[in-house]
């Protein structure tokens, strides 16, 4: 049997799970529960990376569901119960590593090969947020999990659309397919959907949004802003990313202010994102406006900015030209912003603190 601590042998999985939501004062839900039990044969069926015999030839346990019904809480539970070797990253930044490391290799003949014998050290990855939402990305994925399905690398995944509607109405999305086979194939699905987000139960509570913009809520953003910043050092604080220049002018001790238009309306993306997050303990993003088809680049920058300020458990403050409810979305993208709209109300709520 794997490995998930001192009291294997006494208590399951699902009993471990269910002392973990009592502990925490989590609500019980059946479906959370069959769940976990799901989760549980997938690993009792995959058991090489303790040399044993193989019963599954499936790698991969793909969760998929609607905003805020506890798919993080769930995976990222069962992750930490497993004593293997493991390795948990949001999937952009997964990209991002495989970028990198074909860059540092371009000449060698096979970088998906070498990319995937350095994840060999792992017997599990653990991927949050899978989206593919560039053709980049999409003409990659076919061949670097057809060879991480080779190497028997187990693979958690989790995401707000089905396998099939990944990358949906992209662009040459037909040379896409081959990947959405091989996925498939390889993958056990389960759908989590509870019917409400737990993320927005504390909405009554938003301090941190302000609409419309206007002189009354510039000046409510200015006091607050004063107020939190109040006997804190001002600094420029200047990144470089590749050979980039990202500057950050309002910044007092890890509370960094931002316009939408510097973050989002530039030619910038989740490298980006990620090296200015990492400065970052509170951060202020002013004048959002509502999203439509004439600025959903801006919008699909966004969402991945949201995903990686959310990963990384930080503070929200906004103001924005309509009420959360009424911001809009792109056709293409509507279905990922539902989920940024869902962490919105959880960074700016109150319960989320600095």
């Amino acid at each position: 049997m794997y490995k998930l601590g001192k009291e294997t042998l006494k208590k399951s999985l699902v009993n471990k799970f269910q002392i973990f939501c009592e502990k925490n004062k989590f609500e019980k839900n059946t479906n959370q529960i069959n769940l976990v039990k799901s989760i549980d044969n997938f690993l009792k069926q995959n058991k090489s990376f303790l040399g044993l015999f193989n019963k599954s030839k499936r790698k991969c346990f793909y969760l998929f569901g609607g905003v805020g019904v506890g798919k993080t809480m769930i995976m990222d539970f069962v992750f930490e119960s497993l004593i293997l070797k493991k390795k948990r990253t949001h999937f952009n930044q997964f990209m991002i590593n495989f970028h990198d490391f074909n860059h540092q290799n371009k000449d060698k003949k096979d970088p998906i090969l070498g990319f995937v014998n350095k994840l060999k050290k792992y017997d599990l990855i653990y991927l949050d947020e899978f989206q593919v939402t560039n053709i980049v990305d999409a003409m990659i994925l076919g061949g670097l999990f057809k060879e991480i399905f080779k190497q028997k690398i187990l693979v958690f995944a989790s995401s707000n659309t089905t396998i099939d509607d990944l990358y949906k109405d992209g662009l040459q999305r037909e040379q896409f397919i081959p990947f959405i086979e091989i996925f498939k194939k390889n993958s056990i699905v389960k759908e989590l959907n509870l019917y409400r987000d737990f993320r927005k139960l504390g909405s009554k509570k938003l301090k941190r949004v302000l609409h419309p913009i206007n002189e009354k809520t510039s000046f409510k953003c200015n006091k607050y802003f004063r107020e939190l910043t109040k006997n804190k050092k001002k600094e420029i604080i200047k990144i470089k990313i590749k050979g980039r220049v990202f500057v950050i002018k309002e910044f007092f001790e890890g509370i960094a202010r931002f316009d939408f238009k510097n973050l989002c309306d530039r030619n910038v993306g989740s490298e980006d994102y990620l090296e200015v997050v990492k400065k970052c303990k509170f951060i202020f993003i002013e004048n959002i406006p509502k999203f439509t088809e004439y600025n959903s680049n801006q919008q699909n920058r966004f969402i991945n900015l949201i995903d990686i300020i959310y990963e990384n458990k930080i503070p929200l403050f906004i103001s924005l030209d309509t009420g959360l409810s009424n911001i809009g979305s792109s056709k293409k993208l509507k279905v990922p912003f539902k989920r940024t709209l869902s962490r919105l109300y959880a960074l700016t709520s109150p319960d989320m603190k600095i």
